[in-house]
């Protein structure tokens, strides 16, 4: 599996891997929504404290935003899951 196939959402937690035909290593985690089939990109703002990170996905892949920045990798400890009312993925800490 290529390092743009592992940055992609995996299908272990109900969501499908994001098309993988993107050229850009640059480009934020992104991860397919089972329910309508809308990727989406994960970003990260810092908090007012300064030490914390705060992760939050959104649908648009070139957000331009001041604060959020994108985000390559699922942070450490961390897995991709899906809300089955509203299909937006959540990040939950592995068990």
């Amino acid at each position: 599996m290529g390092d743009a196939e592992q940055r992609r959402g995996t299908a272990d937690q109900g969501l499908r891997p994001a098309a993988t035909n993107r050229e850009d290593t640059n480009m934020a985690f992104s991860a397919k929504s089972n329910k309508d089939g809308t990727e989406y990109y994960l970003y990260s703002v810092s908090a007012a404290n300064g030490k914390t990170r705060l992760y939050h996905f959104a649908k648009d892949a070139n957000k331009k935003d001041d604060k959020s920045r994108p985000e390559a990798d699922l942070p450490e400890g961390y897995e991709v899951s899906e809300n089955s009312f509203t299909g937006l993925p959540i990040l939950k800490k592995k068990k």
